[in-house]
């Protein structure tokens, strides 16, 4: 399915890997694993033929289907279902279909005739590409990724990024690829379908290559792992389940320290001994070819595993404020005939904790983005209080802006600041060097995670706007981010599929959506973080 030969990949300057093979045929199902920011991403995408190697070649066979962290598309006036069922180019037959239903309906005999001749030649090409079962199935797959027939009506541009990501991987999934690639597909989904795409993984026959941090995924599909090792620019090739995965790659480890240290103990050894024969003139050549026997022991030994670093994350000391610096009153919001949610009250006290529950499409992205002044209700407003600062963080990363630099959206956020102080925080979120001049554009899911983190750390925000602040982190990166939760003292609207973030975040209260209804947090309540 794909065939990887003596591999490149760069970001910058930076060497990502090297000189890399392997081999993904059908029926491996491969785990890509390694710290945010090893290049995971970046091989995805090359592999997926929408990037180019630094070196090396790709070779592909037969069809690929590459849900990205981040998917586009070009017309966003499309309705979410004719969007999955262009994948078997069954879309503009059926809307050929609809408008020969119209003329069929009119009022002129000539056209009527006409529209009938064509929905008969229409619906024959239909059927011959599956027809109504394939329509079906196409709904079926979007029903168990929470996809119902109010959201696959809509067009793609009143969906949320969560909603739009859910077409892109129900429509990989319904055309029935040779092979797969897959990065962070259980992102906005809630329990009971990434429980449903597990089962389909599992079963799944051809080639797939995903990126995950959901650990039980991991171990319930993949018979393959592939571990980036960003230290030493290469990959790690394990034929094995991620469970023995995890306990050999611990053996490996054991037995490269092992190893190293025999070497090093008999390398000092043997340059001892070296350094007292130079003394005597009759021994320098045999001296010399001591001092080298020692050289080849340790040049020969594969690296120790170096401690992958983490990004230290403290959010800022809040700004003094008023005691209820935000309220909200009577918000509502619809696209078209579409009722999101109506007469949504909500007052954030200072330091106060709120988390934000409802189903996928229920609004509580579009919330956030109206109480950070992205978007305008269709009715009701926002109010600042005394002395607010806001800081929001956007789950589709849309607070950055991704034609400027890393360090060009640092500057923006924090004009007051050096440069040398901007490249310090940056420094402290693993941006170092050559990394601040990459375009925003070209970052993966976890290094824009952790660049629009930074910029909220020197914000001095004490209103916190959390949109799924946790998606794409490893889980280092991750403990990092519930700590800054924990530990944070202003005020935090949080929405989150989480578990971990909410118990970090110990809420006062609870808003469900999409009626607004406000409650004191109880531990009832945690049982619906998951499934939100």
């Amino acid at each position: 399915m794909i065939s990887v030969q003596d591999l490149e990949l760069r970001a910058g300057a930076r060497l990502l890997m090297g000189g890399v093979n392997f081999r993904v045929d059908k029926g491996d199902r491969v785990g890509l694993v390694g710290r945010n920011g090893a290049g995971k991403t970046t091989l995805t995408k090359v592999l997926a033929g929408e990037g180019t190697p630094a070196g090396g070649t790709v070779a592909r066979k037969g069809d690929i289907g590459y849900l990205p962290q981040d998917p586009r598309t070009g017309d966003l006036e499309v309705l979410a279902r004719d969007r999955i069922l262009a994948a078997r180019d069954l879309d503009g037959v059926i809307r050929r279909m609809r408008r020969a239903e119209e003329d069929m309906a009119g009022d002129d005999p000539n056209r009527r005739d006409r529209a009938m001749a064509k929905y008969s030649r229409l619906e024959e090409e239909f059927i011959a590409k599956g027809g109504y079962a394939s329509e079906s199935e196409a709904d079926a797959i979007a029903s168990n990724l929470g996809l119902d027939s109010r959201i696959l009506n809509q067009p793609l541009n009143t969906l949320s990024g969560g909603q739009r990501r859910r077409v892109e991987l129900s429509r990989i999934l319904y055309a029935n690829v040779d092979t797969m690639l897959l990065d962070e597909p259980t992102n906005h989904l809630d329990a009971e379908s990434v429980v449903w795409l597990r089962d389909y993984l599992k079963t799944y026959p051809g080639a797939l290559i995903v990126i995950s941090h959901d650990v039980e995924l991991l171990d319930q599909t993949v018979n393959k792992v592939f571990h980036l090792d960003a230290n030493r620019a290469l990959i790690d090739v394990y034929s094995l389940g991620w469970s023995a995965y995890l306990k050999q790659r611990e053996i490996d480890e054991r037995r490269r320290k092992r190893e190293r240290a025999n070497a090093e103990k008999k390398a000092s050894a043997l340059m001892a001994q070296s350094d007292k024969m130079r003394a005597k003139a009759t021994k320098t050549v045999a001296a010399q070819n001591m001092a080298r026997r020692a050289e080849r022991l340790l040049s020969g030994l594969e690296d120790e595993r170096v401690q992958d670093k983490v990004a230290h994350l403290r959010f800022p000391t809040p700004k003094a404020c008023g005691r209820v610096p935000l309220t909200a009153e009577g918000l509502s919001k619809a696209y078209g005939s579409l009722e999101i949610f109506t007469g949504v009250d909500l007052a954030i006290d200072r330091g106060t904790r709120v988390v934000v529950l409802g189903f996928n499409g229920a609004g509580k992205t579009t919330l956030l983005r109206m109480l950070a002044g992205v978007d305008s209700p269709d009715s009701g407003e926002v109010i600042a209080g005394h002395g607010l600062k806001l800081g929001y963080f956007a789950q589709e990363h849309d607070t950055l802006d991704v034609s400027r630099t890393v360090l060009e959206n640092m500057r923006s956020e924090a004009p007051d600041l050096d440069d040398t102080a901007v490249r310090s925080v940056l420094g402290s979120f693993l941006f170092s060097g050559d990394d601040v001049h990459k375009p925003a554009s070209v970052l993966s899911g976890g290094e824009k995670t952790r660049l629009a983190l930074a910029t909220l750390v020197v914000s001095a925000a004490n209103v916190l706007l959390l949109d799924e602040p946790t998606n794409n982190l490893d889980p280092a990166s991750r403990e990092e981010v519930l700590g800054a939760i924990r530990n944070y003292e202003g005020a935090i609207v949080l929405v989150t599929h989480d578990d971990g973030a909410v118990e970090a975040l110990q809420p006062d209260r609870v808003l469900l959506l999409p009626d607004g209804d406000e409650d004191l947090w109880n531990d009832s309540y945690q049982d619906l973080v998951s499934l939100a």
